[in-house]
C-alpha cells in the first residue's frame, strides 16, 4: 500500500540508485556498449519512477509547477519509458552478435512507439481539464473527463501491451536458457504477471466507476502496492544475471582454491622446492591458485615411481561400486593410488613385488591428473572410504616389511 511518507517508494528506488551509480564506471570504460547502457538506462529510469511515483514526490512537483495533477503525465511519461526501455533491453540482451542489426531495428521502432504514446499522453493532459488535485485517485477521480479519460487508457492499454509482450518474450528465451539468466527472466515475467494484475485492477476500478460505483480502493491501495513491488522484481531480474556473474567470477576460484587443498596437503611434503609465493594473506587469489596447483603437480611427480598400478586398478574396481559416475570413480582410484604412493614415499620404499609393474610416468596411470577438474575430483575423493583403505593397506605393508 502506498504510505504518505513514501518510503516504499524511496527506499527501493534509493537502492537502485546506488546499483546504477556502482554500474557507471564500467559504462564509461565502454560507451559503446549497447548492452550495458541499457541497462544503465533501465536502472535511472527505475529509480526515477520510484522516486516520482511516490506521494510526496507528486504533491511537490504539483506545487513546483503550479499546474493541479502536473505531476500525472510525468508519471505516465516515466511508466512508459520504463516499459519501452524493458522492451528493448530484452530484445538487445537475447540476440546474437549475428542478429546486432535486427536488434537495433525492433530497439529503434520500440523507441518510437513510446515516444508516440508519451507525446500523446502529454497532449491528452493539456486537452483536458484536471482542476482538483488528485495525489492518489486521479485514475478512478477523472475517469470520465473528456481527454483526461483517453489519457488514464492509453497509458493503460500501452502498459498492459508492454506487459503481455515483455512476458511473452521472456518466457520464450527462458525456455532456451539456464542457471542465472533464466532466474532473471524469470524474475521479470514475475514481475509483469503483477503488472497484468496491476492493469487489471485499475480497469475494473475505472469500469466500476462508469458504473456507478465506487471501487476506487482496487486502484488506490491494491494497485499501487503492486507496482512498486512488480518494479522492484522486474530490476531484480535484469540485475541479477549481471551481479551473479560478477559473483561467481570472484568465487569460482576461491572455491576451487579451498577444494584442492586437501590434495594440496596430501603432497606437501613431497613439494618442499615449492617457492610459496601464494602464501601472503595480500596475492591475489589467481596467483594463490596457479601456485596450488603448481605445488600439487611438483607433488605427483615427486612420488610418481611409487605410482602402482594395480593398487589403482584395485581401488578402481572397490570405486565403481560407490561412486555415482565414472569420472568420480575414476577420481577416487587415482586419489587412491597417489595416497598409497605418497606413504611409500615417505618410507622410500616400493610396494610392488616386480619393479617393471611400477610406474615411472604418473599421466600413464592417474587418468584425473591432467585437467583441472579432475584434480578436483581427486582432492574431494581423498576423504572417501575406499581412499582411506588403501591408504591404510599402506601403512600395514610398510610396517610389515621394516
Amino acid at each position: 500500500m502506498t504510505t504518505p511518507s513514501g518510503l516504499n517508494f524511496y527506499i527501493p528506488g534509493a537502492l537502485l540508485f546506488l546499483v546504477a551509480c556502482a554500474k557507471l564506471p564500467a559504462l564509461l570504460r565502454n560507451p559503446r556498449d549497447e548492452l550495458l547502457r541499457s541497462v544503465w538506462v533501465l536502472l535511472v529510469v527505475s529509480t526515477a519512477v520510484f522516486w516520482c511515483c511516490a506521494v510526496p514526490s507528486i504533491a511537490a512537483f504539483n506545487r513546483l509547477t503550479g499546474v493541479p495533477n502536473a505531476a500525472a503525465p510525468l508519471v505516465y511519461t516515466l511508466l512508459t519509458v520504463f516499459s519501452g526501455s524493458n522492451i528493448s533491453l530484452i530484445i538487445r540482451w537475447s540476440s546474437g552478435p549475428e542478429d546486432t542489426q535486427r536488434a537495433d531495428r525492433w530497439s529503434k521502432r520500440c523507441y518510437m512507439a513510446t515516444g508516440v504514446v508519451i507525446i500523446a499522453i502529454n497532449v491528452l493532459f493539456l486537452l483536458g481539464d484536471a482542476s482538483v488535485e488528485r495525489l492518489r485517485d486521479l485514475d478512478t477521480y477523472y475517469a470520465s473527463t473528456p481527454f483526461i479519460r483517453e489519457m488514464i487508457l492509453l497509458y493503460l492499454a500501452a502498459h498492459t501491451t508492454a506487459a503481455v509482450t515483455m512476458t511473452v518474450l521472456c518466457c520464450r528465451w527462458a525456455r532456451e536458457v539456464h542457471g542465472e539468466l533464466r532466474v532473471g527472466l524469470l524474475l521479470i515475467v514475475g514481475g509483469y504477471l503483477l503488472n497484468l494484475a496491476y492493469d487489471a485492477l485499475k480497469f475494473t476500478a475505472i469500469g466500476a466507476h462508469w458504473a456507478g460505483r465506487n471501487w476506487d480502493v482496487l486502484s488506490v491501495t491494491y494497485a499501487a502496492s503492486l507496482a512498486s513491488f512488480s518494479a522492484l522484481l522486474i530490476g531484480a531480474g535484469f540485475i541479477f544475471p549481471l551481479l551473479s556473474q560478477r559473483f561467481m567470477h570472484f568465487w569460482t576460484p576461491w572455491r576451487r582454491y579451498y577444494q584442492l587443498r586437501p590434495l594440496w596437503r596430501e603432497l606437501r611434503e613431497a613439494s618442499e622446492h615449492s617457492m610459496g609465493i601464494g602464501s601472503s594473506a595480500r596475492t591475489p587469489i589467481e596467483i594463490r591458485l596457479v601456485q596450488v596447483e603448481a605445488d600439487i603437480h611438483d607433488g605427483i611427480l615427486t612420488v610418481s615411481p611409487h605410482i602402482d598400478a594395480r593398487i589403482r586398478a584395485q581401488a578402481l574396481q572397490a570405486a565403481a561400486k560407490s561412486c555415482r559416475s565414472d569420472d568420480e570413480a575414476a577420481a577416487t582410484a587415482d586419489a587412491a593410488a597417489l595416497a598409497h604412493a605418497v606413504s611409500v614415499w615417505r618410507q622410500h620404499q616400493t610396494v610392488a613385488a616386480d619393479p617393471e609393474e611400477r610406474v615411472n610416468d604418473h599421466n600413464e596411470t592417474l587418468s584425473s591428473a591432467h585437467t583441472p577438474t579432475g584434480l578436483v575430483r581427486m582432492s574431494i575423493a581423498l576423504s572417501s572410504d575406499v581412499v582411506q583403505r588403501f591408504r591404510r593397506h599402506a601403512a600395514v605393508v610398510e610396517s610389515s616389511t621394516r
